[in-house]
């Protein structure tokens, strides 16, 4: 616990500080736990990383409201943009905040300011202070544990064990992480079954007129969350496949809007036109528009027919497939598909992606993939391959009886 707490002040500091010289007083109180409540009475604190994690929980979230209608929910995120997402939703008696530091002060502050009865962490954020401060029921959804990771837990076997010993029910993302997590100390016997949360996803009602009318969904493909090593190639296959079909468009969005000058730089020397959407430019006349903005993803999936998932053509093992399929778009992606490998195995057994490793590959599918009802029916039959056999109702009920 010894090294933990070290560690875990040595971020503090780093975060305190950010907030400090952006004199950020809201972030600060959030930090440190500071922020009352906006209503009274008990709460049940939901955490998730950021917008994909809380994207994938508003089916929890309707499950919260209609099971304990009286009980105020609690959401914190570890990102701004996360907040953001849930404050638009207007779901009553939900407060979001940004997520106050894993210190056992601060922990133990937010459990008597908000009274909270339960607490719920999404995928893999095990914050140690957090769970063993919790009076009530801790549950985690949708558990994610890599080897990396369970290896690094390994380093702080007693800390792991207390923690996950007072987990009183998870559903894991798959069988490899619930066996890590079962190794690590959580009981066998507190396991519902197995849910990826993605497959939870719900398309955000994001629209936006102007937009929809500079666009024309066949003749649009988007990058979605896309990593340094990958702009230079989608460029690449944006001007191959330009050669075939010179109206196509492309929507660049990047994992990490903060690399916006960059990617902008490559689009230069690739001699593409192009114009940005964090500096207000329009999208009309310009061959590629530069999505380099936060929490918006859902207004890109809706404007194209096709979409490239980003983070496979490195070795970041690929973003979620289940966002595009809800969103009814063709899906091209690379290799590296490993965070989601038995969803990515299911699409292509069932022939509904298409592996693009390189530009030219890329581009070859964007020219196979011009009919829009061509587009459309893939978008479908991913949907439905990706449904199949999920578990989401029964892992709702059984959140609802582990808060009981």
């Amino acid at each position: 616990m010894l090294l933990y707490r070290l560690l875990i002040s040595i971020l503090a500091a780093v975060v305190l500080t950010r907030a400090a010289l952006r004199a950020d007083g809201r972030a600060l109180r959030d930090r440190l736990g500071r922020n009352a409540p906006q209503s009274e009475g008990a709460h049940i604190w939901l955490h998730a990383a950021s917008n994909g994690e809380l994207a994938s929980a508003r089916p929890v979230i309707a499950a919260l409201r209609a099971a304990y209608a009286q009980t105020p929910l609690l959401i914190t995120c570890n990102s701004e943009s996360g907040v953001a997402l849930a404050r638009s939703w207007g779901i009553d008696r939900v407060s979001a905040h940004l997520a106050p530091l894993d210190l056992s002060r601060v922990s133990r502050r937010m459990m008597k300011r908000w009274k909270v009865r339960a607490f719920i962490a999404m995928e893999s954020e095990l914050w140690p202070h957090r769970i063993l401060s919790c009076q009530g029921p801790v549950i985690v959804l949708g558990a994610r544990m890599s080897a990396g990771t369970a290896k690094s837990w390994v380093r702080l076997d007693r800390l792991a064990r207390r923690v996950l010993g007072r987990v009183v029910y998870a559903s894991a993302q798959d069988a490899g992480s619930r066996q890590r997590l079962v190794s690590l100390g959580l009981p066998e016997d507190r396991f519902g079954p197995d849910l990826n949360l993605k497959a939870l996803y719900l398309p955000s009602p994001m629209h936006d007129p102007a937009l929809a009318a500079a666009f024309d969904r066949a003749e649009t493909w988007l990058a979605a969350s896309t990593h340094e090593g990958e702009e230079d190639i989608l460029a690449k296959a944006h001007q191959l496949a330009l050669q075939k079909r010179p109206n196509l468009r492309l929507i660049l969005a990047p994992r990490h809007p903060g690399r916006g000058d960059e990617v902008a730089a490559i689009l230069t020397r690739a001699g593409l036109s192009f114009s940005r959407r964090s500096k207000g430019q329009s999208p009309e006349g310009v061959s590629v528009y530069l999505a380099d903005t936060l929490g918006e993803m859902p207004l890109w999936y809706d404007l194209a027919g096709v979409c490239f998932i980003a983070g496979s053509l490195t070795d970041r093992g690929g973003h979620t497939p289940f966002e595009p399929a809800a969103h009814g778009q063709a899906i091209l992606h690379g290799p590296d598909v490993a965070n989601f490998a038995d969803s990515y195995a299911a699409l292509q057994a069932a022939g509904v992606t298409r592996l693009t490793p390189s530009a030219d590959t890329i581009a070859r599918a964007l020219n196979d993939l011009a009919d829009p009802a061509v587009q459309a029916s893939l978008g479908a039959q991913a949907r439905a391959v990706l449904a199949a056999d999920v578990p989401a109702e029964q892992v709702l009920q059984e959140i609802i009886a582990a808060l009981r």
